[in-house]
């Protein structure tokens, strides 16, 4: 992704909005917008930003599992299975 070809200047989505909009829905890349020079928003279509919101889910579900691995806060497989096991002949 090049993002130097999607720097665009808040002036031109005021007068492309609707282009803008449409492009974007199409899975273009995301696009950023500048305010005074200085990089103010991005742009980006529906699915792409579902797509980002559900790898950050995942990736912080990962960091919580590793934390809890570094303090040990693990039960070994073995021990769970037998859990499993148990209530399977429970029921």
């Amino acid at each position: 992704m090049k993002l130097s070809s999607q720097i665009r200047p808040i002036s031109y989505l005021k007068t492309h909005a609707a282009e803008v909009v449409r492009e974007m829905g199409k899975g273009q890349e995301p696009m950023i917008i500048t305010q005074n020079g200085e990089a103010k928003v991005v742009l980006m279509d529906i699915a792409s930003w579902e797509r980002m919101k559900e790898t950050m889910a995942l990736l912080k579900i990962l960091a919580l599992g590793m934390r809890q691995v570094d303090e040990g806060r693990v039960t070994p497989v073995s021990e769970v299975v037998g859990r499993l096991k148990r209530r399977g002949r429970e029921r």
